[in-house]
C-alpha cells in the first residue's frame, strides 16, 4: 500500500517531537566493531537490547 503524503507528514511530525537521535563515529581501528553491527537485522533494535542488558548488569 502506497504512504499517502498525510501519513508522511504524520510521521515526519512524530519523529521531530518524539524521537531522539545518537550518532555514533567508528574511527579506523572499530572495523571489527562497525562489522559486527552491521550484521545485525536490526541495529537499532540491536543496540537498544545492549544498553538494557547493559543496565541491568550494574544493578
Amino acid at each position: 500500500m502506497a504512504v499517502t503524503e498525510a501519513q508522511k507528514r504524520a510521521k515526519a511530525k512524530y519523529e521531530a517531537t518524539k524521537v531522539t537521535r545518537k550518532v555514533v563515529k567508528f574511527y579506523p581501528g572499530n572495523e571489527d566493531l562497525l562489522a559486527h553491527l552491521e550484521k545485525q537485522p536490526s541495529q537499532n533494535a540491536y543496540i537498544l537490547d545492549l544498553i538494557r542488558r547493559d543496565m541491568c548488569d550494574k544493578r
